[in-house]
């Protein structure tokens, strides 16, 4: 697959990526009796008549299903939770879930209130009744199920005991990547809902994308088949009433999630990323562009059931202290960004009703779906890509003041605002024109040559207690064999690139407080001068910019 705009311009900072379908929410329904005239037809199948089709006999359906249900739990010892409202069943059903891997089959059941369709009937002086589904959708008790499936790990299955018995099938596409993962022996580490550490990344994509191929329509059905019929709408009709009035789901995707996961190697270049993004991002998002992202022309007017008109906004949540959410929201589809563990940067796209994706919702439409979230994906990382790859730090200046360690002996850190210890770097560059490196007397004699100190004002016993914190942040190495040192390649350019930095960019800039000086220039102004002069103009505009202009 080719890579986004993104993931293609900070790919020297990456250790891998995967995508991934992540919750998948289906509807179940049987199409007979979704219409008055067809749920007629099924009752006649299965009570022989019109008789007793009114409100008392449809409500025994939810008491014969809530004690059949009740009395099942506490024979087999399995939790059933009645639940209040706010409350999230999702994760009171985490704290049941069995330790043993090889568990499978039901271990939980969650009761609570939800808006769901009813058919009620009113009946006629003349003996004729007017059968119709309740508008708004009533608030009645509905029952999580929540299975241990052997491909897709924790199932969970809501369903209504009222007739039309409509269910829903939550899955987690992360749990089916991991467990396929694990049978084709790829390695990887997980933590909650994301993969952290992958040594095979291009193998675990290639599980991850068997989710968007043809044959997906049938797992999804059949992880469905799998549990719906025999532990859950069991407890409604009888298997033996479910064969005598043909009683089959038909299967609809009503939501889904699509994540883009991008591997960096370090945390830090993640969050420096991340940021940038943010701050240089988010005012541009205008409708205009959100229209782009989400490949509309128009955006949509349609007032949802509670009479709210669609959201468009761009925003930036903060759940928890230490977690950001970037979330762009058009009408009932989202796309956000946020960091999950320590190196794993996370771009999901998110269809609430997969009706807004104009592409269908059936079973068979699911991997159009998927490919309409992914460009919704792409797009977005398409116009976010604004910061500079140049700009990105590794964290280097950061790490060299922080305490190491050499062998056993714990050793102070390189703190670059000590005259003593620019003194050591600055002889470290000098030497460093030596091909057979140096040795500590020559070292001492650089720095006392550096600080214009006598013999005795810098010894080499103070030059080797030095080097050692050099030596425990990789700045200098000990040749082999040998008594003499030299500085790798890498370390010598950012310590030469910090002294230049310091000492002829940043101290002449900040010696007048980033102000310029008015009034008439001096004469024959030198080239460094005249170029300082363009420097600190154009400083102030990118004061502005960042707001901290005076």
């Amino acid at each position: 697959m080719k890579p986004d705009d993104l993931t293609e311009y900070y790919a020297a900072l990456l250790d891998g990526r995967y995508d991934c379908v992540d919750r998948i929410v289906l509807n179940a329904y049987f199409p007979l009796v979704q219409s008055p005239g067809g749920f007629r037809n099924w009752w006649r199948q299965l009570t022989g008549g019109d008789g007793t089709l009114d409100n008392t006999h449809l409500m025994r359906f939810s008491g014969r299903f809530s004690r059949r249900v009740r009395a099942y739990a506490e024979q087999m010892g399995i939790p059933l939770i009645d639940c209040r409202r706010g409350e999230r069943k999702h994760e009171i059903a985490e704290e049941y879930k069995p330790a043993d891997p090889k568990f499978k089959g039901l271990f939980c059941i969650l009761v609570g209130k939800a808006p769901a369709p009813v058919y009620e009937v009113r009946t006629f002086s003349n003996g004729a009744i007017d059968l119709r589904k309740k508008n708004p959708w009533p608030y009645v008790n509905q029952y999580s199920f929540h299975f241990m499936d052997p491909e897709w790990g924790h199932v969970t299955i809501k369903l209504c005991p009222h007739p039309p018995f409509s269910a829903q099938i939550i899955l987690n596409g992360h749990e089916y990547v991991a467990r396929q993962a694990a049978k084709k022996g790829i390695p990887f580490t997980k933590e909650g809902n994301c993969f952290t550490k992958v040594s095979n990344a291009a193998g675990l994509a290639r599980v991850a994308d068997t989710m968007t191929a043809k044959s997906c329509e049938g797992r999804l059905v059949s992880v469905c088949e799998r549990w719906i019929y025999s532990s859950c709408l069991c407890f409604a009709l009888g298997l033996e009433e479910q064969k005598q009035t043909g009683f089959a789901y038909a299967y609809s995707i009503y939501q889904v999630e699509y994540s883009r996961n991008l591997l960096f190697y370090r945390g830090w270049t993640m969050q420096q990323v991340f940021d940038g993004i943010i701050d240089r991002t988010r005012a541009k998002l205008d409708l205009q562009t959100l229209k782009t992202i989400f490949g509309r022309k128009r955006r949509p007017f349609y007032r949802d059931r509670h009479g709210k008109l669609p959201k468009f906004e761009v925003v930036l949540e903060r759940p928890v202290y230490d977690l950001t959410v970037f979330k762009a929201h058009f009408g009932k589809l989202t796309v956000k960004m946020y960091s999950k563990g320590e190196h794993v940067l996370r771009i999901e796209a998110i269809a609430h009703n997969t009706h807004d994706l104009r592409c269908g919702r059936g079973v068979a439409k699911f991997p159009t779906l998927i490919t309409a979230l992914r460009e919704i994906v792409e797009r977005f990382l398409a116009v976010v890509r604004r910061v500079d790859v140049s700009f990105i730090d590794d964290g280097t200046l950061e790490a060299w003041p922080t305490p190491a360690q050499i062998g056993k002996s714990r050793i102070g850190g390189v703190d670059v605002n000590r005259p003593r210890i620019r003194a050591v770097m600055k002889a470290l560059v000098a030497l460093a024109k030596q091909p057979r490196g140096f040795t500590m007397s020559e070292l001492a004699a650089k720095v006392r040559e550096v600080l214009k100190v006598p013999e005795e004002g810098y010894k080499p016993s103070q030059a080797s207690y030095d080097l050692r914190k050099f030596r425990a942040k990789d700045l200098v190495r000990r040749k082999k064999k040998s008594h003499r040192y030299e500085s790798p390649l890498a370390a010598l350019g950012a310590m030469n690139a910090f002294l230049v930095l310091r000492e002829a960019v940043l101290k002449p800039l900040l010696a007048n407080g980033g102000k310029r000086i008015r009034g008439p220039k001096p004469p024959n102004q030198s080239a460094i001068d005249i170029q300082y002069e363009k420097i600190q103009v154009e400083m102030q505009k990118l004061f502005g910019l960042l707001g901290i202009a005076a």
